[in-house]
This record gives C-alpha cells, structure tokens and sequence, in this order.
C-alpha cells in the first residue's frame, strides 16, 4: 500500500470528516423505518456477497499466520459461513430494534405552564477505532446507524482487507434505503497517522470516540484523544465460586466462563473460591478445566491440592490472558472476593456462584463493575445477548454509557419546552 505523506494523510482524514458530518445532518432527520429498511437490505447483501468478504478475509487470515499472531488474535479475526450470517442476523436485529431517537425520556409541566419534555437525540459523529474483529465493522456501523449517527471506522491494518469487503455490502444496503453512504465510512489506510487524526476530532467532525481494542489502545486513546471517550479496557474477569453454590453449576459455568471463547473480553480470567468449599468445590473445577486444556495459575494454598497448576505471580491478578490460563485463589468469603475483584480487577464483568440470595444481593452491590451476574457465565458480557443487536464494545467507565454500548449509550439529548407565551419576571 502506498505510504502517504503527513500532510496527505490529514487531507484524506478530514474530508472523510467532512462527509460524515454532512451525512450525519441527514441521518438526524432520517425515520426509524428507513434506517431498518437500510439495515435489512445490508443484511440481505452480506449474505449475496458472502464469497467476496470470506476470500477478503482469507488473505487477511494468512497474513496474520505468516506475521506470527496469537491464536487468540487470529480467532477474533477469522470469518467462516457461520460468522459471516451472523454479521447478517445482528444486522437484522439492529433493525428490528425501536428507533433510539426521539423517545421522550422525562416529561414535566412546570407552575408557570411551561411544558418540557428531555428527548433522545443523535449524538452526531462517532469514530470507532478496533482491532481484529472484521465483524466489528457491521456492527459499529450498524448501531451507529440505527442511533442516527454517522461513523467513521478505522479497523486494524491486519484485518483491512475483510472490513472493506463488508463495507461494500453496507454501503450498497445504505442506497437502496436513499441513505448517504457517507454515513458508514471506513479509513482506507493503513498509516498510523490516522488514529492520531481521529484523535484529534478532526476540526470538530467528530463528536465522541469508541476504542475497542488492545490495552496499548485504549492507553493512546484516553491519553491524546481531544474528544469523549467511551473506554472498553481490558476485561479482567472473575468468577467467585460461594460456599452456597452448587457443585454441578459451579463446574459447568466456570468452564463455560473461561473456555467457550477465550479470545473475548468477556471470558473469566481468574476464579475464586470460598475456603469454606475448597474440598468440596476446587478439585472437580480444577480438573475440569485442566482435561480441556486450561493452564491453571494458583497461590501456594491451591497448588498443594492441586499438584499440576504452575505458581501465580502478582501480575498474574491483573491480566487479561486471553488464552486457555486461569488463576486461581481461595477466599474467605463473598467480602473478600470483593475485596480482591476492587483490587486487580478492571471494572468490566464478574459472576458470583451461589445459591444464597442474600450474599448474591451483597455481591451485585459490592462489585464496582460494568456487568455483575449472579449464577451466570461471565461470557453474556455482549450487547447481544443483551438485546441489544450487537455492541460497539463495553464500556468500562461511568460517565453516559456503561456496559454494552448499543443504540440507546449512542444518544445524547436536548430539551423540548412549550409555552403558550409566557415571559420570565
């Protein structure tokens, strides 16, 4: 690919800015069953070009093997017919959801008659900046879409070519619903440069940035981004198996948690047990994961009833593995879970394993997290598990959006006041 100059790159960037802005004064104004017709007829496009986005995303694929990336990275990036019609499926429940944009959220009269109402609108332009998932360019898009918003994606260089196949189908739903195909525009580039264009909101095109990606990404984002940030950052994840949980639900949610995808952010990352049930509870689990493969990383306490778990550092509290490795400590008790989740945990999504309501209460309150679930995999950590179509990411900060970030988090709102004529004294 030929490698722009500096001055070029920010060229390129800010039309691309400029054009995202006027498609978002079109989207504004767009109805819910226009933009579900444009997302409807992306859908039906995915599928007909099937074969074009799966040859994209084997090259990109091999490339990726003959760069020497992690399973994890190559099994975020890898499409087959299965993940391409689930691209299309998601697309279709976008559509399916109420239009964000308009709902009346508060209404009030005050004495003086006057009418106000706080209404859900657009946010405006929203630049996305992911890594690996070729999927993420759909669902960004879509939500972005779906919200009223227009998008500008910049996806990583490794998986390019899969994002720009995708796009086509996009844009070609976008003119059959007479929508601008400027509303869903991905950086045709590779050059590092672009990010930092992004980041600097290109003269005022961009209204809020999504980083969904590496910790070295989110860092950048947070650090030189002169717009909102929502922040997905790692999803260092727990799971706290209580005292007052059952064996079988234990074992089977557990390994669920950590070893149905491991390349997630929300796959469980590290297991805690109450003391209380360490003989009972920890050995079956323990070896559960271990016959699938899952590396087990304990304190001292653990490996002396579990021989083959390797010893865990300090830095192992705190890191998202996002591999078949787990570490494992023993607790006493629901608060001191809590106490080491606070501690090495990343405010991102964790599971409690009991049967007493009471702890369970206790927990869901105590867990200063985006997502806590009580007898549940932590692997729901997705917007569309949750309903919501799909996710943009989720995010781990508590200013507008927390969680999965679907149609609603990609509102903003104004107010709406009616007088019959009245004058403020």
């Amino acid at each position: 690919m030929t490698t722009l100059t500096d001055v070029s790159v920010h060229d390129l960037m800010a039309d691309i800015g400029r054009r995202a802005r006027m498609a978002a004064r079109r989207l504004a104004g767009a109805s819910g069953k226009q933009k579900a017709a444009a997302l409807v007829a992306m859908a039906a496009e995915v599928r007909a070009r099937r074969d074009d986005i799966l040859k994209a995303n084997a090259i990109d694929v091999a490339a990726m093997k003959e760069n020497g990336a992690a399973d994890s990275f190559l099994d975020r990036g890898t499409l087959d017919p299965g993940r391409v019609e689930a691209i299309a499926k998601a697309l279709e429940e976008i559509a399916a959801l109420p239009d964000p944009v308009g709902r009346v959220l508060a209404s009030w009269t005050r004495p003086n008659g006057l009418a106000i109402e706080r209404v859900a609108t657009p946010l405006g332009v929203i630049g996305i900046i992911f890594e690996s998932r070729p999927n993420v360019t759909a669902d960004a898009g879509a939500l972005s879409l779906m919200a009223g918003n227009a998008a500008i994606l910049r996806c990583g260089s490794d998986s390019l070519g899969s994002s720009q196949a995708i796009l086509a189908a996009l844009a070609a739903g976008l003119r059959t619903a007479g929508l601008p195909e400027d509303a869903i525009q991905l950086v045709p580039i590779k050059d590092r440069d672009a990010v930092g264009e992004m980041l600097t909101g290109l003269d005022g095109s961009i209204d809020v940035i999504v980083p969904r990606g590496g910790k070295s990404l989110v860092a950048r984002v947070q650090a030189e981004a002169r717009v909102p940030v929502f922040a997905h950052l790692e999803g260092i994840c727990h799971v706290y198996v209580d005292k007052a949980a059952d064996l079988d639900m234990a074992v089977n949610v557990t390994v669920n948690a950590k070893l149905r995808r491991v390349g997630v952010c929300g796959s469980a990352e590290t297991l805690l047990v109450d003391r209380a049930v360490a003989d009972s509870h920890l050995l079956p689990i323990l070896k559960a994961l271990h016959e699938r493969g899952c590396e087990i990383r304990a304190t001292d306490e653990v490996r002396a009833r579990f021989p083959a778990a390797v010893p865990a550092t300090e830095a192992d509290w705190s890191t998202e593995y996002l591999a078949p490795i787990i570490s494992v400590a023993l607790v006493d008790g629901v608060d001191a879970a809590i106490e080491h989740i606070e501690t090495y945990g990343s405010h991102h999504t964790d599971s409690i394993l009991t049967a007493d309501e009471a702890t369970a209460a206790h927990f869901l309150a105590g867990v200063d997290s985006a997502i806590v679930l009580h007898n549940a995999s932590t692997q729901f950590a997705d917007g569309g598990e949750f309903g919501m179509g799909a996710e943009i990411g989720i995010a781990t900060g508590k200013m507008h959006a927390r969680g999965p970030v679907g149609v609603e988090q990609l509102t903003s709102f104004k107010y709406r006041v009616r007088g019959t004529g009245q004058t403020r004294p």
